[in-house]
């Protein structure tokens, strides 16, 4: 585990048993509308997910948010919805938890933008709101992510070190984006831009509806067409999701050998395509860290407490000064499974080196 990375879970660790030390004894005060919620009674939270596509959601996010809110608050309830990638039912589910009584909601929006009346409800009925991994527009309580320009940045500084001397002003990079939704995507893509222009040439350039891979797919061979399978020098992939589905098409297109493709979220699937060679990284971003931040940040609202989570400040387009806590991403290739993803905790080498990547892994130093 790198230094930022160890100091991020240690601190999340410290603050969380002070948190836990206090809330034992805590009665509740008063807040305004609502009064604070007590651990020791036990209440309702909310968690809303925005879709089930990328692994990371049911695999990590949602098991290390309840597990963390069951260690701060063991009689507490945790209602959980999941809009499968659609914004109407999310707007759904979250009158669904305003109606049942959470004192606090996490949600990861859909849409930034379209769910900020929902926010505006929940904000009136006294429900502390926690955005998670992406910023909502209205009166949200307190922002867990990570720094999205900063991923950016790294992707394009992962492409350019893959491509080495092959870099230059004339380069052709085809830039799969994500969704315009979203706006992590903006800042991914900004962060990215600002490191490749001038030193690459960007021959085009895509935003993909919700992130699928399907789409990435259809993208990445309208780039071909375009452009012709000896012009794409490499890929910005602005997410591990969508680089299967580039990979794949590449693959199947007979483009050999392949680019340098990006990626980012260190899925399991994309930790293996690193091990064999089919992308060249992604960068990997602590989901357990970021999870359990987002569930004590939950429990210090719903009681009351100081966010001593939040160790900083965002500016949305709605609100100004939302305390934050950004978590530390690092670029993960080949050269440092075993110091991230494997250190963690997040995969073992069993998982990684299934029997069609066992050959790989042992060329890697894994096995």
């Amino acid at each position: 585990m790198n230094t930022t990375l160890r100091r991020a879970v240690v601190a999340t660790a410290a603050v969380s048993i002070t948190l836990s030390m206090a809330a034992c004894g805590k009665k509740s005060v008063d807040t305004g509308k609502t009064s604070a919620a007590d651990v020791n009674q036990g209440f309702r939270i909310g968690l809303a997910l925005p879709e089930n596509q990328t692994t990371r959601y049911e695999a990590v996010d949602r098991p290390q948010i309840q597990t963390r809110l069951h260690a701060l608050c063991p009689k507490c309830q945790l209602d959980y919805e999941n809009a499968g990638q659609n914004a109407n039912t999310q707007e759904a589910q979250l009158n669904t938890l305003i109606s049942e009584g959470d004192k606090v909601i996490i949600v990861d929006p859909v849409d930034y933008k379209a769910i900020q009346p929902s926010i505006e409800k929940a904000h009136a009925a006294g429900i502390k709101i926690v955005s998670y991994d992406r910023l909502a527009q209205g009166p949200v309580d307190g922002y867990v992510s990570f720094d999205n320009t900063q991923v950016g940045k790294e992707q394009a500084q992962g492409l350019l070190e893959a491509l080495g001397g092959r870099a230059t002003p004339s380069t052709p990079v085809v830039m799969i984006n994500g969704d315009s939704a979203d706006p992590n995507a903006a800042q991914y893509k900004a962060g990215a831009l600002s490191v490749l222009r001038g030193k690459v040439r960007i021959a085009a350039t895509y935003d993909t509806p919700g992130w699928q891979a399907d789409e990435a797919s259809k993208e990445i061979d309208s780039a071909i067409s375009r452009l012709g399978k000896a012009n794409i020098a490499a890929v910005y992939s602005a997410n591990d999701g969508m680089a299967t589905g580039i990979v794949n098409t590449l693959l199947a297109d007979h483009v050999s050998p392949l680019p340098p493709i990006s990626g980012q979220d260190a899925q399991l699937d994309a930790t293996q395509r690193i091990v064999a060679g089919l992308q060249s990284f992604t960068v990997y971003k602590p989901y357990l860290v970021e999870a359990g931040t987002a569930a004590q940040m939950a429990i210090e609202l719903a009681t009351g407490q100081p966010l001593e989570v939040a160790d900083g400040k965002v500016n949305s387009a709605t609100n100004k000064d939302i305390p934050a806590k950004l978590v530390a991403t690092t670029i993960m290739d080949s050269k440092n499974i075993r110091q991230t993803v494997l250190a963690d905790g997040l995969y073992t080498v069993d998982q990684i080196c299934a029997s069609e990547y066992a050959a790989d892994c042992v060329k890697v130093g894994l096995k």
